[in-house]
């Protein structure tokens, strides 16, 4: 059943009582009932439930320790973190709900978080913050929402959390969300908000805070009042924000360590699933959407979802780095490039790609493309250690990459020119980045300071990609004919340790001969 109001019943009935915009999707066609009687028998009869609590969750000691940080870097500052709320698909279905990364990071709440709920760290003095937690609070079973509400009513969504229940579960304070009005009440242009992760509550600090100068303009005549909103600027107000949560995430704690293990030990068995259907997808007509569904399928059950729209792209279409239309055939003869990772329900996600031959051998020229990019790879991983540049890791690829597309005749001048600056004409066949940092986002740390992030220095329990790859175009007449339409990509997640570093997905098959007997292992 969609997220809708029933409309099964021919029953002429008062609108139900909503709220926002599900009251307007549905009101012209709602057929709840509205007479007394059933108000007060559907409000009567119920089980007394169990409302022990809960003990806090093991990533709540983590989540305090991470505010506590974010605390430090703003004395005296309000600071708004909003989870996000639910988006609209089509009409009256919504989109599946997942919190904002930084609200899911500062509180330990992942796929279980209330959509429209906000983390709100409230200054306590010049130092420290008091951080409150602001939800809808469940309602009762004599309340209309319960049964009257498709967007929130438990008949149609399920048990909403109490207060005291996510207070205890999470350790920090709660507060239902009608009480966040006091808060922008007291909003004042210190006051500062993850921008870009509910636009409703950004809006109504923005209004709080220009209202709040304006009435000191009005009052005190000061000067240093006006408040200026540069949004998307090096200037905005809440980009510091941004940056320093962003930031937080770029060295993973122990929790975050084990969390990327169980999604990458998820993934593993995602992909080996796929390799066991093989006979079904090449007998499909759209083969690449029997590999998506089969690991989509895996991500539901071990996790929360997949981490990022699932790339299986068989043939030509492994040459398109985002392939993620995932309608083609998978063809025997021909490759498969499949990137894709398992969400947990803490919402940290692997990011994995492996190549392979659908038949179980690759043809001559597949396997010279194949053992050039992992020659890549692994010499990427090779310098991986506490102390290196973050960008090294991608120029130790780009030397292998650059040399064996010389050593092909492809380039127009030496490995060593092409990787010149000025040059870069082995990138023709390989336009992306080597790594990107990863966690609770899949292009983890993304508004991290450059100078933290590509130019920044390797730390140990930091995690990211080493993904090279090689992709000739169908087109592409700088290759010879045998090359074109053949893309390959290897990516693994690597994790920094105190003396260098583990490849934690290294369990999945790599070399060509490994990856042969893998394809041939599961095809029987």
């Amino acid at each position: 059943m969609a997220n809708s109001s029933d409309t099964s019943t021919t029953e002429t009935a008062a609108p139900a009582t909503t709220n926002g915009d599900e009251a307007d999707r549905n009101a012209n066609r709602s057929t709840t009932p509205g007479s007394e009687g059933f108000k007060n028998f559907i409000g009567t009869g119920w089980a007394e439930r169990d409302e022990t609590l809960p003990q806090a969750r093991p990533q709540a000691a983590n989540a305090a320790e991470r505010r506590a940080k974010v605390s430090a870097a703003f004395p005296g500052q309000r600071l708004v973190i909003p989870a996000g709320d639910m988006k609209q698909r089509a009409n009256d279905t919504d989109y599946p709900y997942r919190a904002h990364s930084a609200f899911a990071h500062l509180t330990g709440w992942g796929s279980d978080s209330e959509p429209g709920a906000l983390l709100v760290l409230e200054p306590t003095g010049d130092t420290g913050h008091e951080a409150t937690l602001y939800f809808r609070e469940r309602a009762g079973r004599d309340s209309e929402e319960f049964y009257a509400n498709a967007a929130i009513g438990e008949f149609w969504i399920g048990p909403r959390p109490s207060l005291a229940h996510v207070a205890a579960d999470l350790a920090v304070a709660t507060r239902d969300i009608l009480d966040f009005d006091a808060v922008i009440d007291a909003v004042d242009t210190a006051t500062l908000v993850i921008r870009e992760a509910d636009a409703a509550v950004t809006e109504r600090v923005d209004h709080a805070r220009i209202r709040f100068a304006a009435e000191r303009v009005l009052s005190e005549n000061a000067q240093d009042a006006a408040f200026s909103l540069e949004v998307g600027g090096d200037h905005e107000p809440d980009g510091e924000l941004a940056r320093v949560v962003s930031e937080l995430r770029l060295v993973k704690d122990d929790y975050e360590i084990a969390e990327m293990r169980a999604a990458i030990d998820a993934t593993e068995r995602g992909f080996g699933e796929v390799l066991a259907e093989l006979p079904r997808i090449t007998a499909e007509v759209r083969g690449e959407r029997v590999i998506e569904g089969v690991f989509a399928t895996r991500a539901r059950l071990d996790g929360n979802d997949v981490g990022y729209g699932s790339i299986a792209a068989a043939g030509p279409h492994a040459t398109i780095l985002h392939w993620t239309r995932n309608d083609g055939p998978v063809v025997p003869g021909d490759l498969v490039l499949l990137d894709a990772g398992v969400e947990m329900d803490s919402y940290y996600t692997a990011d994995i790609t492996r190549t392979f031959p659908v038949n179980g051998t690759f043809s001559p020229v597949q396997r010279q493309v194949y053992e050039a990019v992992l020659e890549a790879a692994d010499a990427a991983f090779a310098i991986v250690k506490p102390g290196i540049v973050f960008r090294e890791v991608h120029a130790a690829a780009m030397a292998v990459i650059a040399r064996k597309t010389a050593e092909w005749g492809f380039l127009p001048v030496s490995a060593e020119e092409s990787l010149e600056p000025d040059n870069q004409f082995h990138r023709r066949y390989m336009v992306h980045g080597t790594s990107h940092h990863l966690g609770l986002d899949v292009h983890d740390c993304a508004q991290a300071r450059r100078e933290l992030y590509m130019d920044g220095v390797i730390e140990a329990g930091m995690i990211f990609t080493i993904e090279p790859g090689l992709y000739f175009q169908p087109d592409d007449l700088t290759v010879p004919a045998e090359f074109r339409g053949i893309g390959v990509r290897i990516e693994d997640d690597i994790l920094v340790t105190a003396d260098g570093a583990e490849n934690l997905s290294v369990r999945i098959p790599r070399t060509a001969d490994a990856v042969e007997a893998w394809v041939q292992g599961a095809r029987g």
